[in-house]
């Protein structure tokens, strides 16, 4: 499923895309970025066992736990999520939602805790199958980060139509867009939008309407035959920007070099070229 153009499990790859290692327990399926790949035992047995399996292709001291349905993570709520958790010295810290509700799959573990109590319900009866994430969160020391937008998920297909309606709202768009193109286009690259788009007002006033687009395309292309980072996007803009306020001052100035000079009667030679 898709908000945004993009599927929600990449919406939530792209969130943790600083992650040392990514493990998804699901059946394979096309992601934007590389992950491991791993299932629970047997397909279906639940949450509990989901979580075990990814556990066992990590060895990381801290593990960020994620469902695959959160339109609205953004990395800085996971850092959030880790801080809360270094500085407390708790077993995890979880967000909640609008309502107040943990929500342990929008979480930051001790890897060490969640060991010890995925070892301590395998050792029951019934092993891990079937079981609600709440029996092993529940003997976890946790820390709570209210959140109500990156705790949003889309369980049902209202919750889906809002999360679709909620990133053209005024204010999310532009950067929904422009996560998406990024994204479509396999680009990491972050640039100063609003220089960019200063540079298009620019044109588009000082040389012609059809210039704006052309030009941020040129500037993107010139950085790119340079180093294509963002230092090279800001140096093409800086000098397109200039370019497009000489042509302003002279298309407003209108002469104002020969002001007061005799004209010779004839077009100047950059007149006829």
């Amino acid at each position: 499923l898709r908000v945004g153009g993009r599927a929600l499990i990449d919406r939530v790859l792209t969130a943790c895309a600083g992650a040392g290692t990514t493990v998804v327990v699901a059946g394979r399926r096309p992601t934007a970025r590389p992950v491991r790949w791993t299932r629970e035992e047997p397909p279906g047995a639940g949450p509990v066992a989901a979580l075990d399996a990814g556990l066992r292709l990590t060895t990381a001291e801290h593990t960020v736990v994620l469902s695959a349905d959160l339109p609205f993570l953004q990395p800085a709520t996971l850092r959030r999520l880790l801080t809360a958790l270094r500085e407390t010295g708790g077993d995890g810290a979880l967000l909640t939602d609008a309502d107040g509700r943990d929500q342990p799959l929008v979480a930051a573990y001790r890897t060490a805790a969640l060991r010890r109590e995925l070892a301590a319900l395998a050792a029951g009866p019934d092993g891990l199958t079937g079981l609600p994430l709440r029996r092993l969160t529940g003997a976890l020391s946790l820390t709570r980060v209210p959140d109500p937008l990156a705790s949003f998920d889309c369980d049902t297909w209202d919750d889906l139509v809002s999360a679709r309606a909620r990133i053209r709202e005024h204010g999310h768009v532009l950067d929904e867009w422009i996560s998406a193109v990024k994204n479509e286009l396999g680009i990491d690259l972050d640039v100063d939008t609003g220089a960019l788009l200063d540079l298009a007002r620019d044109a588009a006033h000082g040389v012609a309407r059809p210039a704006a687009p052309l030009t941020t395309f040129l500037v993107g292309y010139a950085a790119a035959q340079g180093k294509g980072g963002p230092e090279a996007v800001a140096e093409a803009t800086r000098k397109a920007a200039a370019l497009a306020l000489r042509w302003e001052e002279e298309n407003n100035g209108g002469g104002k070099e020969n002001s007061g000079k005799e004209s010779s009667g004839g077009p100047s030679a950059p007149d006829a070229g």
